[in-house]
């Protein structure tokens, strides 16, 4: 057993077993049937199952290397994108070089979508697509960890328990990491681990350190060079999860904890999927190619860029207006002038439709999600001009 078999993607050897592996994943074709055929798997269940397994023999023949899937997949990515996205916009490819492997270190809003986004650009903008790190609180049924592993996926055990067991993982993964970059492939991460379900992206600098504790003999800043960090803003204008986050936000403020109920995960990727976006905008920042002292002047050249390049719209500067704690911290005047007014109306109309649908005691909540990323962008601004 090689030495990164239990986290890494699939290679291309291994993709027709898994295909036929999932081709006859009971759990699998069920749940697909549930959505193709919502009467007949109740009523007839093994009919409904067999017809999604002949049509996927049928759509899957000749498939047999991870990039022959990912061309496969594509179009059907590009539907799911276009149809919850009024538009999808990116900037700073210009930056990065196709010959180069990344690390991309993104903010993070939403589990699926916030990778298949940076994809997204990257693919139709020429670039490879990059290998991403995946918690495996995510992967609890095995025909998710193998889709997930076949579309370049690499697990990140975040369900070990004991200090000893949690710095192997580290290690292992870290190690992985700098054998993608070094090998050519590109590594998709989150700035920290979890969701930013307030709407405030600060890179957790534990995450810098777990990218070079592989090669900690070694100077740091020659580290964080070899990796070709580059910082990825990704602004949606409306998060199909929202009213999820303002919940458990409000839970948590309320009792002090949250329990995810069963299938909660799979909801949020459901939603994160299909629900409506607005606008997207993915921002790809430049590569940290300077001397940095640590982890933390990592996180702060990182936050910098995400914040600077965060792409803001009127659900935001609603939000402020709505919050009087992010009115107080900040300067919106003339902000209107940024946007067309017939858009502004629209999306005027579209607040108050959703803010009236959150439940009041959640309202603060949902509302700091979108009033958050302007009173972080102008605080990096400020400190960044008095650092000057």
């Amino acid at each position: 057993m090689g030495e990164f078999d239990g986290i890494r993607p699939y290679q291309d050897e291994e993709v027709p077993a898994v295909l036929q592996r999932l081709l006859r994943d009971r759990e699998l074709l069920q749940t697909l049937a549930g959505y193709r055929f919502p009467r007949m798997s109740r009523w007839l269940p093994g009919l409904s199952r067999g017809l999604i397994s002949s049509a996927l023999r049928r759509e899957l023949q000749g498939v047999d290397t991870v990039e022959g899937l990912q061309h496969h997949l594509e179009p059907w990515l590009d539907k799911v994108i276009e149809r919850s996205a009024l538009t999808v916009t990116y900037s700073g490819l210009e930056n990065l070089s196709k010959a180069q492997p990344h690390l991309f270190l993104a903010n993070h809003r939403d589990i699926a979508m916030d990778p298949a986004f940076v994809n997204y650009a990257l693919y139709h903008g020429g670039h490879p697509t990059p290998r991403i790190a995946i918690g495996d609180n995510l992967l609890q049924r095995s025909f998710v960890s193998d889709l997930m592993r076949l579309n370049k996926c690499f697990i990140v055990h975040r369900s070990v328990s004991g200090r000893r067991e949690k710095l192997a993982v580290y290690q292992t993964l870290s190690a992985y990491i700098h054998h993608s970059i070094a090998d050519g492939h590109s590594v998709w991460i989150a700035q920290a681990e979890g969701r930013a379900k307030d709407g405030c992206d600060r890179t957790d600098t534990a995450i810098i350190k777990m990218l070079c504790m592989s090669r900690k003999d070694e100077p740091f800043s020659e580290v964080v060079r070899s990796l070709n960090i580059v910082p990825v803003s990704i602004a949606y204008e409306w998060d199909p999860c929202d009213q999820m986050k303002a919940r458990e936000l409000e839970q948590r403020e309320r009792t002090g904890g949250y329990s995810k109920q069963p299938g909660e995960d799979d909801s949020s990727i459901a939603k994160g999927l299909t629900g409506y976006k607005g606008r997207v905008h993915i921002a790809f920042g430049t590569p940290l190619t300077e001397d940095y002292a640590d982890a933390k002047a990592v996180a702060a050249e990182t936050d910098r860029q995400i914040l600077g390049l965060y792409r803001l719209y009127p659900s935001n500067y609603l939000a402020v207006e709505q919050l009087a704690e992010a009115a107080a911290q900040v300067n919106i005047s003339g902000w209107r002038e940024q946007f067309d007014s017939v858009m502004l109306a629209e999306e005027q109309q579209r607040f108050d439709e959703r803010l009236a649908a959150c439940p009041p005691e959640q309202r603060q909540w949902w509302l700091r999600q979108y009033a958050n990323p302007v009173v972080s962008r102008q605080s990096a601004r400020a400190a960044h001009l008095e650092n000057q």
